[in-house]
């Protein structure tokens, strides 16, 4: 079992961490949160930290990997366009009475690699069109929320094909930890001037107002148009209810919202995606009009054509992300099979939706404002790496006049 390899005051601390700086749990706040089962040992620690906070009621909701492959090995096939709607629309109705959300990720990244992609690809769009209502609420970023992960078996054994098992966990243990910034005695300072560090990021590029942004490296040549009005976040962000709080842990990533038609070019991935339990590898597509109209991948290519064809949205980015080269995630060396991690190894983009936060004024912008000003619309989102050690960017100007931003995967400045 995983919590007896787990060094348990570390999880005291990522879980105090969690609550503290993750959520900023605020008094009387109840909280939504999902997990694997697996992960039960970090759940209850995490429960007692909200509980010490002032929570209201926690909240949790379970997977297990055993029963998810029971329903692709016994169900009907008309199982497959179903979700649990009354569930997901209890989310909902909890967000928007106030909960905050979170979600701690662990299942095994490859879970579904050997089920038929055709279900898969048909239960992930039923679950996104009743999940729609709730991921509103977080997209929009109308509450508090934070992602993070539990090293289970599963998933470690994916990262560390040839480790035996306790050894596998202990050094997936060991990533997560040290990314999510908790090795130390005090994590709760490291965030902060970790926070600081990406907030001077974000400064100096909203003050530039960048009309486009210029990707070249190995396969790639792309200028990505960027929303009117856009805004540049990172780290700690306010939800419109005012609470700061750290969506994502770990993260090393400064991002805005791309104008959904001005993206041109042809642009090829850095590292594989792995999605819904299939891994997605040296993706290429083309945009044309802020359209893709060409994709292929040498690896996984009717998974990624599927995606594509979710919604009209899904072939239209709703994200752009920098992340130096010399990210402490990418100087790892691994690959997680999760986008969690993998996508704060390298500079990404997004498919889909995009987040209505990421512009000036955007707590007050309606859905018709956000899309008037270039923000794109989806029932997904999906990140994917294009970054690398060979990367450049240049952010290009409204008169057309360019800026180094990176160089050979560096910031310039």
């Amino acid at each position: 079992m995983t919590q007896d390899i787990v060094d348990p005051r570390t999880l005291d601390r990522l879980a105090d961490v969690a609550i503290s700086v993750g959520l900023n749990l605020q008094q009387g706040q109840d909280l939504i949160l999902t997990a694997p089962m697996d992960a039960l040992p970090l759940v209850r620690r995490i429960a007692a930290a909200a509980y010490r906070a002032g929570a209201g009621v926690v909240t949790p909701i379970f997977s297990d990997e055993e029963l998810t492959l029971a329903r692709y090995r016994n169900a009907q096939d008309e199982s497959f366009d179903r979700a649990p709607n009354w569930l997901l629309d209890g989310m909902a109705a909890g967000f928007a009475s106030g909960a905050a959300r979170m979600a701690i990720v662990g299942d095994d990244p490859m879970l579904l690699a050997e089920e038929d992609p055709e279900k898969v690809a048909r239960a992930g769009k039923a679950n996104s069109i009743a999940y729609r209502p709730a991921l509103e609420h977080i997209a929009n970023f109308k509450i508090n929320w934070s992602i993070l992960s539990y090293p289970t078996l599963s998933w470690a054994k994916r990262v560390f094909p040839d480790l035996p098992d306790d050894d596998a966990v202990a050094k997936l243990a060991d990533a997560i930890f040290a990314a999510s910034r908790v090795l130390g005695e005090d994590p709760v300072s490291e965030w902060k001037a970790h926070n600081a560090a990406l907030a001077e990021r974000t400064a100096w590029l909203n003050g530039k107002r960048f009309d486009a942004l210029h990707f070249t490296g190995p396969g790639t040549d792309l200028k990505v148009g960027l929303a009117d009005g856009h805004e540049w976040m990172g780290g700690a962000s306010t939800a419109q209810n005012g609470v700061t709080c750290n969506p994502n842990m770990p993260t090393e990533e400064v991002f805005t919202t791309p104008h959904a038609a001005k993206v041109e070019g042809y642009v090829r991935s850095t590292k594989p995606l792995s999605h819904q339990g299939s891994l997605i590898d040296e993706i290429e597509v083309r945009f044309e009009g802020g359209t893709i109209t060409e994709a292929r991948a040498s690896k996984g290519e009717q998974v990624l054509l599927k995606l594509l064809d979710t919604d009209e949205g899904a072939r239209r980015l709703g994200e752009v992300a920098l992340v130096p080269h010399s990210s402490p995630i990418s100087q790892s060396g691994l690959l997680f099979y999760n986008t969690l991690y993998d996508e704060n190894a390298a500079c990404h983009i997004a498919l889909g939706q995009c987040y209505s936060k990421c512009f000036l004024n955007g707590a007050s912008l309606s859905e018709d404002e956000v899309k008037a000003k270039g923000g794109n619309s989806s029932m997904i989102h999906v990140d994917w790496m294009i970054g690398g050690a060979e990367t450049d960017i240049d952010g290009i100007a409204e008169d057309g006049s360019r800026v180094p931003v990176f160089r050979r995967g560096e910031w310039a400045r």
